[in-house]
């Protein structure tokens, strides 16, 4: 069916265009929910659809940043952002981010970017998966634990509390974020973004799905929090990310115009969607989405020597990140209209009395 694809002038490749409407709108939601620019789904989506992986990166990148900017000022109207932390965390974004980049021209040169890059994935997601389940896991043994001595489970602390050591690190100048509630050594945030920036360099993620965990689980912010610091950082270090792939040729502007649409829209819904769940159940469900991401890489990586299976590998792995992508979305949206619905009941109910 010709007419569902749509040639892709600088990548020179076609692209079945829902499959953008439906990364763009659903990412969009994504994004604004869990905080990030949505490109550790976006990327890998773009190549399971046919981008080749230098193009799916650049294309990527410079679709977070307008998405990301929508979902940042949603963020910023509820007061999810610390500004201070968030600037550190730009500047150290910004400088690991053309180290990144230019590996990736290098594994281009080379032949091998799309081997490469897609490792880093599952590796990247692999790793994120086991912190995010792990952190539960600790914390509900905690709270059985509270239970059973007669505490309540309220009073129980996080699962994984790696930042508590980090903070006893006193390397001057110490640093004070009060919305996020945390003080720590400047350093801290300086390492973790610049090996965020890094990172999204090479895999073009926009770093939010590193930078998320590591602000919860390195820096010590609350869920949500975390959320929109996030997106504010990421919203500024992809712009420059975007330039820097544009400038290399590496960006399908046409694709980024047709995901944008729907992102806009969806960013604004996930991010309201965040007033009415919080803390762990953001995390259990951004756990969910990585697991099933990594999954659809792999099914990339299947050596396979007969075409038509390796066909349907790559059916299946664009059938798992796009309906991944839209249960996510479908699940925020519901989210959103119960939350919208209980406060307008809410209102209704005061206004009676």
């Amino acid at each position: 069916m010709d007419w569902l694809h749509i040639w892709m002038p600088i990548a020179n490749v076609p692209i079945a265009w829902p499959g953008l409407v439906i990364l763009g709108l659903g990412v969009g939601m994504i994004s604004g929910f869990f905080g990030m620019g949505g490109g550790w789904m976006m990327t890998p989506g773009l190549n399971i659809l046919g981008f080749p992986m230098a193009f799916a990166v650049g294309t990527g990148v410079t679709q977070m940043a307008g998405s990301s900017l929508v979902s940042a000022r949603r963020h910023a109207h509820f007061g999810n952002v610390d500004y201070k932390l968030g600037m550190i965390m730009i500047l150290g974004a910004i400088c690991g981010f053309e180290p990144g980049a230019q590996i990736v021209m290098w594994l281009e040169r080379q032949g091998k970017v799309d081997r490469y890059v897609q490792d880093g994935y599952v590796v990247l997601l692999s790793l994120i998966a086991w912190l995010v389940f792990t952190d539960l896991s600790r914390k509900k043994s905690k709270e059985r634990e509270a239970l059973t001595s007669g505490r309540a489970a309220a009073s129980v602390s996080g699962g994984i509390e790696w930042h508590k050591t980090l903070h006893k690190i006193k390397v001057p100048p110490m640093i004070e974020f009060h919305k996020a509630g945390v003080r720590c050594s400047l350093w801290l945030p300086v390492a973790v973004s610049f090996l965020t920036g890094l990172m999204a360099g090479i895999l073009g993620i926009g770093g939010g799905v590193i930078c998320m965990p590591a602000l919860i689980y390195l820096i010590g912010c609350p869920t949500h929090v975390a959320v929109g610091t996030d997106l504010f950082q990421v919203t500024v270090s992809v712009l420059y990310g975007a330039a820097s792939y544009s400038y290399k040729g590496r960006t399908e502007l046409l694709a980024a115009i047709i995901m944008l649409t729907g992102a806009a829209i969806g960013g604004q819904i996930g991010a309201i969607a965040t007033k009415y769940v919080r803390g762990y159940g953001i995390r259990v469900f951004f756990g969910v989405a990585v697991v099933g991401c990594a999954v659809s890489i792999v099914l990339k990586l299947i050596p396979v020597g007969n075409p038509a299976f390796r066909a349907f590998l790559d059916d299946t792995a664009a059938i798992l990140i796009l309906g991944l992508v839209g249960a996510l979305a479908l699940y925020i949206f519901l989210q959103f209209l119960r939350g919208v619905r209980q406060e307008r009941a809410a209102r209704a109910a005061v206004a009676a009395v």
